[in-house]
């Protein structure tokens, strides 16, 4: 059997995407690579280097927030080189005005968690060293 194979996308539902699109749009700092509108829902895909990161809107929104205690996704984590890289997250965090919780260290390494406007749990993340 072949290794398992990578990751090629993650999808994510929002309530708006006129709000999301924008938002991720600022945070990733390029526009979606694909927009599309189904039918039954509306898609935007942002290419962060192999892997792409879609927001689905469909046509019934819930209306509800992110909660990560619910089963499913907890969280989604982006990959920082190291704390260095990390601490530039965090000062383009505060430059675009996104509320974060600071730095936290862990012996398995550090992280810098936020939320997008649907309140999903997102972070940079650095290995320990």
């Amino acid at each position: 059997m072949a290794d398992f194979p990578s990751i090629t996308h993650v999808a994510v539902t929002v309530n708006d995407l006129s709000v999301s699109r924008p938002w991720y749009e600022r945070l990733f700092g390029s526009a979606p690579v694909l927009d599309e509108d189904t039918g039954p829902f509306h898609h935007a895909a942002f290419a962060i280097g192999d892997v792409l990161y879609a927001l689905h809107e469909f046509n019934q929104p819930t209306g509800q927030a992110f909660d990560e205690h619910k089963t499913g996704l907890d969280h989604i984590s982006f990959a920082c080189a190291d704390r260095a890289a990390l601490e530039e997250w965090q000062a383009r965090l505060e430059d675009l005005g996104i509320p974060h919780g600071g730095i936290i260290e862990a012996h398995y390494g550090s992280a810098l968690a936020f939320r997008d406007p649907d309140n999903i749990a997102l972070e940079f993340f650095a290995p320990p060293g």
